[in-house]
């Protein structure tokens, strides 16, 4: 069975197929976060459902990951844009700068966490994982010193965005010290 570009529009009760059904290795984490960030964007109809890459990209991602899996992205601009008034570019560069593995494909993972990072809950969830333990092996395996830099399991998109505030020399802790913040709880703790 193929899904249409036109089952972008069907709701969340109707959408029956997963891209994950669709993929090559099924086990492979970048493929199940691949999938993740699509199948979320496809149950939010969200467009472009991985932002930054351009539709030929898209398609290649498609081929590569999940033959036989038909949908577009959507309308994107190339690259890191800036146009929707968010962090995206600026998370993306910093994922760009800490994967562990050049090539294209790499660089993809940057755009769909990226992507996965704009949206509400947590990163797990927005990337459609399990848990947050995938989340963690992943991102251990993936971007490994950008991921040895939380030595104290702080949430993934706090810590994401600290690292950003830290480059940009912005201080983001109400106090002093991060255990010392009456907000201590929102940042570190179970995600569950």
């Amino acid at each position: 069975m193929q899904i249409t570009p036109t089952a972008m529009t069907a709701t969340r009760s109707v959408w029956p197929i997963t891209p994950i059904g669709f993929a090559r290795n099924p086990t492979h984490l970048p493929t199940q976060a691949f999938a993740g960030v699509i199948n979320e964007a496809l149950l939010l109809q969200r467009q472009p459902l991985i932002r930054g890459l351009p539709e030929d990209r898209f398609q290649w991602l498609l081929n590569l990951y999940f033959p036989g899996l038909l949908l577009t992205n959507g309308e994107t601009s190339p690259g890191l844009d800036d146009t929707h008034g968010d962090e995206f570019s600026d998370l993306a560069r910093l994922l760009l700068v800490f994967r562990a593995e050049a090539g294209e494909p790499s660089m993809w993972l940057c755009y769909a966490i990226a992507s996965a990072a704009m949206g509400e809950n947590h990163l797990w969830q927005d990337m459609g994982l399990p848990n947050r333990r995938i989340l963690s092996d992943f991102l251990q395996r993936y971007f490994p010193t950008l991921a040895a830099k939380n030595t104290r399991d702080m949430k993934w998109k706090k810590f994401f965005y600290r690292q950003l505030c830290e480059q940009a020399l912005l201080p983001i802790c109400k106090a002093p010290h991060c255990a010392d913040c009456y907000d201590y709880s929102v940042c570190f703790g179970s995600e569950s």
